[in-house]
């Protein structure tokens, strides 16, 4: 079995994405493809666990009741699991989209003060998230893209930590911000604001190297490094990459060591394994265990070689 066939075995949120991405094939037989998401394996299964109120496990960026007493963070309250639904592919204007999106914006309210929802909060590395998802299910995010352009730091990027004094930027912060904004640009046309916002973010990121201290040439943190998936608000190169891909940047020589740290991690037989597995509480396992050969992480690791060859 070829490594894209392995790939086309699994399900349909892998499938539709391997169909235009890697093969190649006809629209509408893509769109046919996607369409199963809603109805069908991961997708499915996520959009079951919803609650009456529209709200996974009872709270937006945590579990209602949540008391901070367990390994890891949880990942199964309502923003990482409208993330990880965008991830699989699941169509924006599809009928339990629309329904589940109109009831977290009615009574989804963040845990910090209980701001509405798609109102965002205070920390930039969520409200990157939230205009990633709100603009990709059609909400009106635009005040809430004016606030983290204006809270971006004199280095380019985004850090949580600002509103406590830091004025040095995060890659995990960033990484998260800039694919808000570019969702944002995708669903509306964007501004030159948002542009010159990105361009900023991916400056920071590319001065360096999309893992190292600029300072010393260091690694930042090895968990960079390790790809996993689903990835939450977690920086890798993989998604930084991705990123770049999905923006239409032209390949950087900044971006070469980085894309050598993808490329060695394939190994014979061509499917790249599952480096890391976030801790905490999830709906359910997506993929397999630490080691084993990952759809997502190959998919992902597939395009990104292709777009930075080409």
């Amino acid at each position: 079995m070829s490594v894209v066939d392995w790939l086309l075995d699994g399900e349909p949120s892998i499938r539709w994405q391997v169909l235009r991405d890697l093969v190649g094939a006809a629209p509408e037989e893509v769109a046919a493809e996607r369409a199963r998401v809603e109805r069908e394996g991961w997708g499915a299964r996520l959009l079951a666990a919803e609650g009456a109120d529209g709200l996974w496990d009872g709270g937006a960026c945590f579990p209602g009741g949540y008391t901070g007493d367990e390994p890891g963070q949880p990942w199964t309250a309502t923003m990482h699991t409208l993330q990880t639904l965008q991830i699989l592919g699941l169509e924006p204007d599809c009928a339990a989209a629309r329904r589940a999106v109109a009831l977290v914006a009615e009574n989804g309210r963040w845990e910090h003060e209980g701001q509405r929802y798609f109102d965002g909060e205070v920390e930039p590395c969520i409200n990157g998230r939230t205009i990633d998802t709100g603009a990709y299910f059609g909400v009106d995010v635009e005040p809430l893209v004016a606030r983290v352009i204006g809270e971006q730091l004199a280095d380019g990027g985004w850090n949580c930590e600002a509103e406590r004094g830091s004025v040095r930027s995060s890659f995990d912060t960033t990484i998260n911000v800039l694919e808000g904004l570019l969702e944002f640009e995708r669903a509306t046309g964007g501004s030159e604001a948002v542009r010159e916002a990105r361009r900023g973010g991916e400056e920071y990121l590319l001065e360096r190297g999309l893992f190292r201290r600029r300072t010393t040439g260091e690694v930042v943190r090895p968990g960079y490094l390790d790809f996993a998936f689903p990835h939450y608000w977690h920086y890798d190169v993989l998604r930084a990459l991705d990123y770049f891909r999905r923006a239409g940047a032209e390949p950087d020589p900044r971006m070469a060591e980085a894309v050598e740290v993808v490329r060695v991690k394939c190994p014979a037989h061509g499917c790249w394994p599952l480096d890391r597995i976030h801790p905490g509480r999830v709906h359910f396992a997506i993929e397999g265990a630490v080691g084993e050969p990952s759809r997502w992480n190959t998919l992902r690791a597939l395009r990104v070689l292709a777009w930075y060859q080409a």
